[in-house]
Parts: structure tokens; C-alpha cells; sequence
């Protein structure tokens, strides 16, 4: 009988979503508006009688919705594209958090909803809809266009800290307090897990995609794919991470395989089934009396949203050196909520620490600046047109030089190449000493989390730490080893273009040796006695600190070539496979 019932609710279900996306696409509005409608239709808040039975069952498939929307996010990732448009994402993205969340949270005070409601709907008006913008560029044709590009690094970005920023909302309803620390070391956490995951994902994954990929057979594939998905997001939740997280990481490391076309054509049919089911949930919550009692905080709102995020956004675009228009373009293109405001809803409703009224103005709100987002990006040239003939020409005129100027000091020449390789440099040294601190902080959870086995096999405490603590340098020789490399090359090429002849005379090329030596060896003092603070339950006594240090040191002079050559291959590995994909 349960399963008579679950077939009869999800066939209403995906019945009343394929008259409301025929209806949606026939008059050329968002697709995912007319999910939300169809759940608000067959939901309990609509009168004569609740079409659904089991909405348990339908929240369980709304979850599968979550994992493949992030899934499908993460496919969408592209390393290089993000580079290439990096600092104008990065900054843009922490602009539109930070001007969103003060908002949104004046805006629950100002109403007086209460401090866990201010600060949850900050969160809800601070994240853009991935899934909305992505759709109406591609309707609109311009997906492939500067400004898209843009939009694209932004929403990465700011979609990586609306992950940070579900755990630290779950946190503060727990404890009922920010605390900075916490934050921090919260977001730390979650950067330094997503880039170890990233690292040894795109060793691992892509190769044994390819594995099955020389079968032929897509059914092969699309299983793999999927016992790679679910198995790594249960990874996560053990980890005490989101789900959500773990189907975007894994999309992301996915996206780097040579068989990424092939994955997202044969995946796209399971994401479409059960993100349709994740909207039609939403939309079951929604109740339409409380949107009529809440219209003026709605309409408020809706305002905020978008002048809040065309401010944001569009300032720290031109900020980051792009003209008017496209500024102006990106602004507008990312003035709506969506999916993650939903998650974010939904996440306080289950917590219990929000009132009911929030969910279904989020839903009215994401309504509505979805449905102008089409608009509002084609509006986006004209309007700039516009303001160009009404502003005082001296500001135009300011703005003008401004953009000259920053392309005017951006690097040329021998100083655009050195730039380059310092950039490189800095940032393999960063990864390096990034899988130092992994490796250790898994050596601390594999301590705490074995010590009764440990001392079941007559192993003291102090003795296991001292083993894992070994085991750990051990592994991390040859990315230490490296990091000193890369270090000592960059400390060269500072110490040649920041000591002069001039300045230094005779001692020139003393001083720059100093510098050579100095800088590697003091950052990577610095680093190991990090890491020691780490590692510090691992290690109980000064003694054997230095006993080991004495044991890796002759370890690593006695392999360091070998360790050289392992950590080359690995490198060699990684840059191959973040080369350019094509269908085999």
C-alpha cells in the first residue's frame, strides 16, 4: 500500500510540474517558477484538499534534487576559466555577501523579526540563483559573452562561501552566538578540505574515469559517475560537512576528466527528474496567505535585492578595472535569489530557529526578481546608454580614467613575464604547504579517533602519537622538500629585481644571496613550527620532537631525490590532466 501511495504522489507530482513547465516555457518565463507553482498547487496550504499523501517521501527525493543541482554546479566548474577571471569573482562575490547580509539583516530588525531571523534572511538575500542565470543566458544566447564569463566566476565563488555559510548558520542556531573564531576556523576548514579534495580527486578520478570510458559503454559510466557522487558526498557528511558540498566538490573534480561531454549529456535526464522534485517541495511550503499579509515586506525586499546586488556587484566589477556596460551587465545579471536562498530557508525551518513566515517570502521574492532577470540583463546596455547621457560628464570622464589606469599598471613585458612566475611560484608553494597541513590534521582525527585500538594492542598513547606524527612527516617530505624549491627560486628572482647596483654597490650580490637563503629557510621554519602546533597531541615531550626531527631530516637528505622525482611525477600528473578536455 505505501508503495501504491508514493507511485500516486510522485505521478501527481511530475504530472502537475509538465503542465507547468509547457505553460512556463510557452510563455517564455523561468522553467523552475513553474515547479515552484505546481508544488504550491498540490500543496497542503491550497484549498479544496492536499493532493500529496507522504511528504516525507517527497522531501527525501527533494534531497537527491539538492545533490544533483550542486552536482550539476560542480560539473559546470572550470579551474582555468576561474583563474582567468579570479580577483574580479573574488571580489565581487564578497561585496554582494557583504552588502546583502548587512541588508537583509537591517531589513528583519527594521520589522522586528528577531535577531535569528534578520541574520538568516542576510543569508537568504546574499547568494544569486545559479541554476536561473544559467538558464536565461543560455535562452538569451549570450552564455559564451565577457560578462557571462564573469557572472560565472562570481556565482563559483560565492556559491563555495554559501557552503561555508550553511555550516556556520547551523553552528549559530546551535549555540545561539557568532563567534569570529569559530568562523574563521570554520571557513579554514572547509577551504583547506575543498582544496586537498580538489588535489587528489583530479590525480584519482579523472584516470579511472577514463578506465571506463574505454568500454564505450555510457550505462558504465553514468553508474560510476553516480557511485562516485553519493559515495563521496556520504564522505562528507561523516566529516560532518554538507551534502551539498560534497556533490559540488566531486562535480568539480569530475568536470576535470576528458569524458566530462559524455557525463553531462547521460546525467542531465536524473538531474532535471529530481530538481523538478526539489521545486515542487519548495512550493509545498508555500502558503499564499502569508504572502498576502507580508506584501509590503515583499515588495521592500524585492527593491533591496536587486538595487542592493546591481550596487554591489556592478561597483566591484568596475572596481576590478571593467567598463560601464559590462559592469552594469553583471550587476544586473546577478540581481535575484534562488536554489541556495531555498536551502538556506529550509535550513532554518528544520533547525526550528526561524519563524514560517520567512520561507514563503523567500519563495515570493525569488518569484519575482526571477522573472525580471531576463529583462533586467537585456536592459542592462540601454541603461547604461542612458546613464552615460544623464551623468555629469566630469564623473564620466573620472570613471574613464580609472579604467586606463588600471591597464596602464598592469605589468609588460619582462615585468608581466616575472609577474607570471611569481604568481605560479607562490601558488604551488601555497598548495604544497596546504597538503602539509591536510596531512597533518588527518594524522590528529586518525589519532583521536583509533587511540582505544591502540592501546588494545599495547600501543601507549605516546608511542602512537609519535608513530602517526612520523608517518605523517614522512609523507609530507617531498611537498616540503618541493615547497623549499620553489621557495628558494622565488626568493632569487625577488632578491634580482628588489636589490639594486645603486643601492647596494659592492655588496649587491652578497645581499641578494642573503636574501636567497634567508626567505626559504625562515618561511619553512615558520611553517614547521605550525605544523608542530598542530600536531601538538601527537607529540608529548620536547625530546622526541627533536629525536624525530633529527629521524625525518637524515630521512629526507638520504631520499631527497627520489622524493623530488615523486613529487615531479605528481605535479607532471596534475597540470596533464588540467589541460584542455575533448571527447575522446
Amino acid at each position: 500500500m505505501h508503495a501504491a501511495g508514493f507511485i500516486q504522489d510522485l505521478a501527481i507530482v511530475m504530472l502537475i510540474a509538465a503542465v507547468m513547465t509547457l505553460l512556463f516555457h510557452r510563455f517564455k518565463q523561468p522553467v523552475v517558477l513553474g515547479y515552484i507553482l505546481a508544488g504550491v498547487i498540490i500543496g497542503p496550504h491550497t484549498p479544496p484538499f492536499q493532493l500529496i499523501n507522504d511528504e516525507h517521501t517527497i522531501n527525501i527525493l527533494a534531497d537527491l534534487g539538492i545533490i544533483f543541482l550542486l552536482f550539476t554546479l560542480g560539473l559546470e566548474f572550470s579551474l582555468k576559466k576561474l583563474m582567468n577571471v579570479g580577483p574580479t569573482a573574488l571580489l565581487g562575490a564578497i561585496a554582494e555577501i557583504a552588502v546583502m547580509m548587512w541588508a537583509g539583516y537591517q531589513i528583519g530588525m527594521y520589522f522586528e523579526w528577531g535577531t535569528m531571523n534578520a541574520i538568516f534572511l542576510g543569508a537568504m538575500l546574499s547568494v544569486s540563483s545559479t541554476t536561473i542565470i544559467i538558464k536565461v543566458l543560455d535562452d538569451l544566447g549570450m552564455k559564451r559573452e565577457h560578462f557571462a564569463e564573469l557572472i560565472f566566476g562570481i556565482l563559483i565563488i560565492e556559491d563555495i562561501l554559501a557552503i561555508g555559510m550553511i555550516a556556520l548558520l547551523s553552528a549559530i542556531s546551535i549555540t545561539g552566538e557568532v563567534h569570529t573564531k569559530a568562523i574563521f576556523s570554520t571557513l579554514g576548514k572547509l577551504s583547506l578540505f575543498m582544496l586537498v579534495a580538489l588535489i587528489i580527486g583530479i590525480l584519482v578520478v579523472p584516470r579511472l574515469l577514463a578506465f571506463v570510458a574505454r568500454y564505450k559503454s555510457n550505462e558504465m559510466l553514468l553508474i560510476t559517475v553516480l557511485g562516485l557522487c553519493f559515495g563521496f558526498c556520504l564522505l562528507v557528511i561523516k566529516l560532518d560537512y554538507s551534502m551539498a558540498l560534497g556533490a559540488f566538490v566531486i562535480g568539480a573534480i569530475i568536470a576535470e576528466s576528458r569524458q566530462i561531454n559524455i557525463i553531462e549529456r547521460i546525467i542531465e535526464p536524473i538531474r532535471d527528474m529530481f530538481s523538478a522534485v526539489f521545486f515542487v517541495a519548495i512550493g509545498l511550503l508555500f502558503d499564499p496567505k502569508i504572502l498576502l499579509e507580508y506584501t509590503g515586506p515583499i515588495v521592500l525586499i524585492t527593491v533591496v535585492v536587486v538595487v542592493g546586488k546591481l550596487f554591489a556587484c556592478g561597483t566591484a566589477t568596475f572596481i576590478a578595472g571593467h567598463g560601464t556596460r559590462t559592469s552594469m551587465r553583471v550587476g544586473m545579471g546577478l540581481s535575484q535569489i534562488g536554489e541556495f536562498s531555498f536551502i538556506i530557508a529550509a535550513l532554518g525551518q528544520t533547525l526550528k530557529v526561524t519563524s514560517d513566515f520567512l520561507y514563503p517570502i523567500a519563495v515570493a521574492v525569488a518569484a519575482v526578481t526571477s522573472l525580471l532577470t531576463p529583462y533586467l540583463i537585456q536592459w542592462a546596455g540601454p541603461l547604461t546608454r542612458k546613464l552615460g547621457h544623464i551623468m555629469p560628464t566630469q564623473m564620466v570622464y573620472i570613471g574613464q580614467l580609472y579604467t586606463m589606469w588600471l591597464q596602464n599598471i598592469q605589468p609588460q613585458g619582462d615585468n608581466a613575464l616575472r609577474a607570471r612566475i611569481i604568481r605560479r611560484i607562490v601558488i604551488q608553494v601555497f598548495i604544497n604547504l596546504a597538503l602539509v597541513t591536510a596531512i597533518f590534521l588527518i594524522g590528529n582525527v586518525f589519532l583521536s579517533n583509533f587511540v582505544d585500538k591502540l592501546e588494545d594492542w599495547g600501543i601507549a598513547r605516546r608511542w602512537g602519537g609519535m608513530l602517526a606524527w612520523f608517518i605523517a612527516m614522512m609523507f609530507s617530505l617531498p611537498c616540503l622538500i618541493a615547497a623549499y624549491g620553489k621557495l628558494k627560486a622565488l626568493s632569487m628572482i625577488l632578491a634580482e629585481s628588489s636589490v639594486s647596483p645603486m643601492f647596494a654597490g659592492r655588496y649587491t650580490e652578497t645581499v641578494r644571496k642573503l636574501m636567497s637563503e634567508l626567505i626559504p629557510l625562515i618561511t619553512i621554519v615558520a611553517f614547521l613550527l605550525l605544523v608542530i602546533g598542530l600536531s601538538s597531541t601527537l607529540l608529548p615531550t620536547i625530546e622526541q620532537l627533536l629525536l624525530m626531527l633529527a629521524s625525518v631530516a637524515f630521512f629526507g637528505w638520504l631520499l631527497r631525490d627520489r622524493f623530488l622525482k615523486l613529487h615531479a611525477n605528481v605535479q607532471a600528473a596534475l597540470i596533464d590532466t588540467m589541460k584542455d578536455k575533448a571527447d575522446p
